[in-house]
């Protein structure tokens, strides 16, 4: 992960500074100051590593003071963290520190929100691979700082079989048989859509099954036909208005792209206080 935000860093101060911040230099290059980053709403901190990335990255003398612990509620006008430095690297740091914690800060906003609507439950919420391109390992901990939980990484670490794969498999039983084979003690997932396509992923021995689009009631159902033989994950449709209630189902996880996605960045800003 520190290797990860090192790069991630790199690239993005890259990306905003590029040739040099010629604003920054109106600033005399031996001025010292102090600033303040708040939050301007209610929300749930993450990403604090990034922020002592960027600054490291820029001028190693910025002291970076945390005041928010990741994961932890922040109210609006709370401050989150400090700077002391030269001058000429706070501005410049300025817009990709925030930019990054203002993300991460956002999802972990969203998923506390959503867990907690379903904390009465034995459910886990889970993140899918919707995320922003380069973003990801970055956005799945912020799932995580949020009380939410990781599904797949990628494409790497355990199956899922979906529509389009057991169409070029031949069917259910053979995409599991396959998966088994390729690559024995991995988890094998089937996605499904109807009850047919559920008995014969059980059948076929599968680990882990999705149910796509199943309504309530049908979820319900396919509970007690799975009696435990499989995990369950709903997966599809579901949003906050009907969470609880596909919590309630007795399904083992519900996955949901709006964890990571379409998200509004927390409100946050920087202000030179010396």
């Amino acid at each position: 992960m520190k290797n990860y935000i090192t790069l991630q860093v790199q690239q993005a101060l890259a990306e905003d500074i590029g040739s040099g911040d010629i604003t920054a230099q109106l600033i005399p290059a031996k001025t010292l100051s102090q600033a303040r980053i708040i939050t301007r709403e209610d929300g749930v901190f993450s990403g604090g590593a990034w922020v002592k990335e960027v600054f490291k990255q820029l001028d190693s003398r910025v002291l970076v003071s945390l005041l928010a612990k990741e994961g932890e509620r922040v109210l609006a006008g709370q401050t989150l963290f400090k700077l002391e430095g030269p001058a000429r690297a706070l501005l410049s740091g300025e817009r990709t520190a925030l930019n990054f914690v203002q993300t991460l800060s956002a999802i972990a906003t969203r998923c506390r929100e959503y867990a907690d609507l379903v904390a009465h439950t034995q459910v886990r919420l889970l993140d899918t691979r919707k995320t922003l391109p380069g973003l990801r390992l970055a956005q799945k901990y912020a799932v995580t700082c949020g009380g939410c939980f990781n599904h797949r990484m990628g494409l790497y670490d355990a199956f899922l079989i979906k529509e389009n794969h057991i169409a070029a498999a031949g069917s259910i039983a053979k995409a599991v048989a396959a998966a088994h084979k390729l690559a024995a003690g991995k988890s094998v997932e089937v996605e499904v859509e109807t009850f047919d396509e559920l008995a014969q992923a059980l059948a076929a021995g599968a680990d882990w099954i999705m149910l796509d689009e199943f309504s309530i009631e049908d979820t319900y159902k396919a509970v007690l036909q799975t009696a435990g033989k499989a995990k369950l994950e709903a997966s599809g449709g579901i949003n906050k208005r009907n969470l609880v209630a596909m919590a309630e189902t007795g399904v083992n996880y519900i996955s949901l792209g709006i964890l990571t996605k379409d998200i509004k960045s927390l409100d946050l800003s920087m202000r030179i206080i010396k």
